[in-house]
């Protein structure tokens, strides 16, 4: 009796005694979205979340619009990185400079890409590739470790540069899954940027760089890295269905415009048939004028004005 009214023994951690209660959740992975976002940077992802509506569901419609912004974004942003991080005939340059110049060589890129459609396709290709390769390295996290960070960097350049050539081969429908998942690529970067503060972004660096022992990543990184094919594939359905209502009008032009051209056809064709025959009757009609007599004209002919000496 004595044993049984014995206190229990208190522990740091009741769990033991009470399997009901459920296990505290990570204070990692508790979603609290960004209070007070900075301005800049708020900015920013409000203007790419624009360009990726304008790149997901309106790519192909907006060719030469998006082949400038894809030049003028990815050669600004090469050359930002490249003067802002090293060193430049022996100088630093300044945050301000290193912008003035990745905004120059990036609109002289913008035009080159817009106008040379060879161009486009192929860098256009290349974000096709990069995307993908960028998706792939996100989504094989539980399941392979790269062993060293060539192997990453070289998957990203060989896929990037198979959807170039491919793109160049088949342009259509490569340009519409393209543009149609670069945008949702863009759309979710925003939308991790305001929930996690880029945390897939960070992601996506430890891993090109084939850190070990990574954290896993939380339930809803992989929500949002879920969405990114899901709404890839909407707007690539979106396109094919704005592609089909644009051809189906231009072949309603074609078909007006044919049948407007054989009504003028055969306008002309009665035309020709009649001034055929008409000369004839005409032929007839003067020699038969020629043929009256004087006086078996119209008095009315005796009445008109004399020509004068001049005509």
């Amino acid at each position: 009796m004595e044993e049984a009214l014995l206190p229990l023994a208190m522990t740091s951690d009741p769990r033991p005694f009470n399997q009901q209660l459920p296990e505290p959740p990570d204070p990692r992975c508790v979603l609290e979205p960004q209070d007070n976002p900075e301005l800049a940077p708020a900015l920013v992802c409000a203007l790419c979340c624009c360009f990726g509506i304008i790149y997901c569901c309106f790519g192909y419609r907006c060719f030469k619009a998006v082949m400038f912004l894809s030049g003028l974004l990815s050669g600004a942003l090469v050359i930002f990185l490249l003067c802002h991080k090293e060193r430049v005939l022996e100088t630093q340059l300044s945050l301000e400079v290193s912008a003035g110049i990745a905004l120059g060589i990036g609109l002289l890129c913008g035009l080159v890409t817009m106008l040379v459609r060879s161009v486009g396709l192929f860098l256009t290709g290349l974000l096709l590739g990069l995307t993908l390769g960028a998706g792939a390295l996100l989504g094989t996290e539980p399941i392979y470790q790269p062993p060293s960070a060539w192997v990453p960097a070289g998957g990203l350049v060989g896929l990037a540069l198979l959807g170039a050539l491919l793109t160049l081969r088949w342009p259509r429908p490569l340009t519409v899954l393209g543009t149609a998942l670069l945008g949702a690529a863009v759309l979710v970067a925003c939308a991790d940027y305001f929930l996690e503060g880029l945390a897939l972004g960070s992601r996506l660096g430890q891993r090109l760089q084939a850190l070990p022992a990574l954290p896993p990543l939380c339930w809803y990184s992989w929500v949002l890295l879920g969405t990114w094919p899901a709404l890839g594939a909407l707007g690539a359905l979106a396109q094919w269905k704005l592609m089909d209502e644009e051809h189906g009008g231009h072949a309603n032009v074609v078909l007006s415009h044919h049948r407007r051209h054989l009504q003028l056809l055969r306008i002309r064709q009665q035309e020709a048939k009649w001034h055929r025959t008409s000369p004839g009757v005409a032929l007839c009609e003067g020699s038969y004028r020629r043929q009256l007599p004087t006086n078996a004209r119209s008095p009315a002919d005796s009445l008109a004005p004399a020509p004068g000496p001049g005509l």
